[in-house]
């Protein structure tokens, strides 16, 4: 028999041996092998060997950081409103021994103890608190998931509470407490306006009268032009007043106003004689 001919089929068999056991794990992974169905070892990135036949690779993960997106779910606050909340995790697997082994899907795991641990951090809050304290709840979140997930050899690194979001009908009576709220303070606004309006416009006319009192003081009629001009700015005023919706008028009698300043022009009158005497003694 040709020597050839008995060496040719052993090389082969040989590299086929070869190639079949020779394995490369890529950078960033990590690789489980069982030996006759039970887990035996990990392999590292880079180049590495296994008996075919007899052992094979079960898997090859990332050990990498991953993000997991949960979307928004449904809860409720301690003051029992209801809202819609949403998070992100970051986590990795350290030990995909346990991931692979105790656990059966561990991203899905992970998944449904962020749900229910999200909705547990939300219940014990009141609604105000949710969003004035999201640095609390996200650092509550990451403990308690972290600990949680540590004997499925998972390290949670960071959680993000994206958004906490009300149902439309809070919203929109949230909305319609807004506007009624600005439409009260522009109301404020607009009465603090004209009552300081109304307060020059009073200041203004007791300044007019008295520069009009003396102007026309020493004059023979001068009482007589001073009520009515004075009847003549009620009229005006009131006037005025009338035009507006928002304001409440107590009307007064104008003849009452003129006697009641011809009265205090003739004690002016009156004091300005008496200065005048007290001089000439």
């Amino acid at each position: 028999m040709d020597i050839i001919s008995i060496i040719a089929p052993m090389i082969l068999v040989f590299f086929g041996y070869t190639i079949g056991s020779t394995r490369i794990i890529t950078g960033g992974n990590e690789a489980l092998v069982e030996r006759l169905g039970k887990y035996n070892r990990k392999l590292e990135p880079g180049l590495n060997f296994i008996v075919p036949l007899v052992e094979k690779i079960a898997i090859e993960k990332t050990t990498r950081e991953q993000i997991l997106d949960i979307a928004p779910q449904p809860a409720i606050t301690k003051d029992n409103i209801s809202v819609e909340v949403d998070a992100v995790i970051y986590w990795r697997v350290f030990d995909w021994v346990k991931a692979y082994y105790e656990v059966e899907d561990v991203e899905d795991a992970i998944g449904n103890l962020v749900i229910t641990t999200l909705r547990s951090a939300i219940g014990r809050q009141e609604l105000d608190e949710t969003y004035s304290s999201r640095s609390e709840i996200n650092k509550t979140l990451l403990e308690e998931l972290d600990k949680a997930t540590d004997d499925w050899g998972v390290k949670v690194l960071r959680v993000e509470v994206q958004e906490i979001k009300l149902p439309d009908s809070i919203m929109e009576s949230l909305e319609k407490e807004r506007a009624a709220e600005s439409e009260k303070q522009a109301a404020i606004f607009k009465a603090e306006g004209e009552k300081q309006a109304s307060i020059s416009r009073a200041e203004g006319t007791v300044q007019a009268i008295e520069m009009i009192a003396q102007a026309l003081k020493g004059q023979s009629n001068s009482k007589e032009v001073l009520k009515y001009l004075v009847a003549q700015r009620f009229v005006d005023a009131n006037q005025k007043l009338g035009e507006s919706n928002n304001t409440k008028i107590i009307f007064m009698n104008p003849k009452d106003v003129s006697e009641g300043v011809g009265e205090l022009l003739e004690e002016d009158t009156h004091i300005s004689d008496e200065r005048i005497g007290n001089g000439s003694n």
